[in-house]
């Protein structure tokens, strides 16, 4: 279909991807958010090979390249320190043909508003409704504006305002049953060997590690704690210190070395797996359609793949907007649905909802050689729209 109008409610990494695979695609692209100034959610991401695939496909390999951090190994640790297990990475960039990139949040949003441009991306823009009728759509902002196009990608994130509207019932996100703190630290031999991924385990947490682009490790801590805990950033040393007391070195390194000001407390939601993911000339993207836990590190990857089929089925398919969608939630709602079901039950075995599972899992690793670790995760990328 040529020179539709495309409109997009939210400007994170999803929003963000579809607005450039929209405008490869030779359509006019309006991309509004409603915060006044664009901060990234969240300190880092691993973005494995799916997702680089797609910045690949949108000419955006180099600039990813250029931005994420290199990790060759992944290793476990026992809480106490000793090895579990310890393996390159290699194979799985051989079986699936592209190197992961963890990078920081910042560096991702900024490379991806660079290839957007970043001055044409509306703030200040809060979309309170959404209306459409046989041969348009209408966002409704805040301020009484209203904004037609041909077709409408929302983009709103978790706590989507259209996703209702989408689905004609509220949605509720739930309580995964951990909290995660997460932020950015110098690379440092200390804390971990600059080119792997390491993470410790016990008592059903874990602390991790992980290099990103500009000689920074993201790091995160989890631990399994009711909902509704109070914290303040003053006091984030102190209860990471408690819980966990005992464990290895570096780990103690890195809440002492860690800013608290700087660094992200969340409890960790998901939405179950969506009926629909259209309705007309609506089609919801990323966390508005698929809000996941962070356990299979694919959120922003589903987010990337999501936008690229969105476009792909709009420039392929001529009957209409509304049947392209059709095939944009057909190629999609069950891949999404598993990434979000399986990291849910990743995240039960890691947390400890059944702790005889997690003790097993500990076991596991003692003797895993890396080879099912790999095998789990390139099935995952494998599954993707580029293979």
């Amino acid at each position: 279909m040529e020179n539709l109008k495309a409109i997009i409610i939210g400007a994170g990494m999803g929003g963000l991807t579809a607005g450039i695979a929209l405008k490869q695609a030779g359509y006019t692209v309006e991309i509004y958010d409603r915060v006044s100034e664009l901060r990234p959610a969240g300190a880092g991401i691993s973005l494995w090979s799916n997702g680089v695939k797609v910045l690949n496909r949108l000419g955006l390999g180099k600039a990813i390249a250029g931005i994420g951090g290199q990790m060759d190994r992944m290793a476990y640790y026992c809480m106490t320190g000793e090895v579990l297990t310890d393996f390159s990475l290699q194979p799985l960039v051989e079986a699936v043909g592209q190197r992961p990139y963890p990078v920081s949040r910042t560096d991702l949003q900024t490379m991806l508003l660079h290839a957007f441009g970043a001055d044409e991306v509306q703030l200040n823009s809060k979309c309170v409704a959404v209306k459409q009728d046989e041969t348009s759509v209408t966002a409704i902002f805040e301020d009484g504006r209203q904004e037609t196009g041909d077709v409408l990608v929302a983009a709103d994130g978790t706590h989507s305002i259209i996703r209702s509207y989408v689905l004609g019932q509220q949605v509720e996100r739930q309580y995964v049953g951990y909290v995660n703190w997460n932020g950015l630290v110098p690379i440092s031999d200390d804390l971990a060997p600059a080119t792997s991924w390491v993470i410790y385990v016990g008592q059903h947490q874990r602390a991790s590690l992980m290099p990103v682009g500009g000689g920074q490790f993201y790091f995160f801590l989890d631990v399994p704690l009711p909902k509704g805990t109070e914290s303040q950033p003053e006091t984030y040393q102190k209860e990471l210190s408690s819980h966990f007391k005992g464990w290895a070195q570096p780990v103690q390194t890195l809440i002492q070395r860690l800013d608290p000001h700087k660094t992200n407390r969340v409890e960790i939601h998901d939405v179950p797996p969506l009926e629909t993911l259209v309705k007309g000339r609506i089609a919801l993207l990323g966390d508005a359609g698929h809000s996941t836990a962070p356990d299979l590190g694919q959120g922003g990857c589903q987010a990337m793949e999501d936008a690229l089929v969105l476009a792909t089925m709009l420039q392929t398919t001529n009957l209409s907007v509304e049947d392209a969608l059709k095939r944009y939630e057909v190629a999609r709602k069950e891949r999404v649905a598993d990434v979000v079901s399986r990291a849910r039950k990743r995240s039960n075995v890691t947390h400890g909802k059944e702790p005889e599972q997690t003790q097993s899992w500990y076991k596991e690793l003692e003797t895993e050689d890396g080879s099912r670790i790999m095998d789990a995760i390139s099935r995952t990328i494998l599954a993707g729209p580029l293979g």
